[in-house]
């Protein structure tokens, strides 16, 4: 069965995104809230539906969950535009896109502390190429995720992003 890599290394950061140390994945999610970097990518479809991955259930944070198109940490020694681009080949095999910088702000939850680096960008249904990082995924309309809001299909940093960057 696939896993994360708790032994990962990742780099620990100040309210401003400097770096100040790092410490492993298994770390940063074990409880101790060391502020760690991630970028997400929110992808549009040119009708404004929302592209959403499953998350797998072998996860290591909210398996078996909706969430954004693409998330991930950003490595030791990467900048955010390098971990974005790297994140979207990754999981959609998404080359060429244009980012758009929507924000960055801390998500607090009882296992970790992260700096999340927001995005979005439009791309044609076709581009899109999930791979076994995920377990799947599709597009929804606003209707559709405004309905399921608060029913624990998302996970709680999709809910809290989304209503941030796009109010019901």
């Amino acid at each position: 069965m696939k896993c994360d890599n708790s032994n990962e290394r990742l780099p620990i950061v100040d309210i401003d995104g400097s770096v100040v140390g790092s410490a492993t994945r298994g770390e940063c999610h074990g409880g101790c809230m060391l502020l760690h970097p991630v970028v997400h990518l929110h992808v549009f479809d040119r009708d404004g539906r929302i592209y959403l991955q499953h998350r797998p259930s072998w996860k290591d944070i909210q398996p078996d969950k909706w969430d954004t198109a693409v998330g991930g940490h950003v490595d030791c020694g990467e900048d955010v535009a390098s971990a974005l681009r790297r994140e979207a080949r990754e999981e959609l095999g998404l080359f060429d896109f244009d980012p758009r910088f929507l924000g960055s702000y801390v998500f607090e939850s009882s296992r970790e502390r992260e700096l999340v680096n927001s995005f979005s960008t439009v791309v044609d249904d076709d581009a899109l190429h999930p791979s076994d990082e995920l377990d799947g995924g599709r597009f929804w309309s606003r209707e559709e995720i405004a309905a399921t809001l608060g029913k624990g299909v998302f996970t709680p940093n999709f809910e809290q992003e989304y209503l941030r960057f796009w109010p019901v």
